[in-house]
């Protein structure tokens, strides 16, 4: 789970151009919309395009996406949640 949160950070800085930030500023637990990392709605759909390409998760329900995108932490509880057993 650990290396799943920190290859999950590398890849929303990547894909977001967060020059400015390494993955050790991000806090596993902090929101990453609003008082957190500060991500925004277009943000959101490039996280949706990552969890598509990089581990093939579709996720069609955007309430269910909220939920997933809410720190990098639900985002590796997700990723864990849908690998084969």
């Amino acid at each position: 789970m650990e290396q799943l949160k920190q290859t999950l950070k590398a890849q929303i800085i990547e894909a977001l151009n967060l020059q400015d930030t390494r993955p050790e500023d991000i806090d596993d637990n902090a929101p990453l919309f609003g008082d957190g990392l500060g991500l925004d709605s277009i943000d959101s759909l490039e996280l949706m395009v990552l969890l598509e390409r990089h581990y093939q998760i579709k996720v069609e329900d955007p309430r269910e996406g909220r939920k997933i995108l809410q720190s990098v932490q639900s985002m590796a509880e997700f990723i864990q949640s849908k690998q084969p057993a």
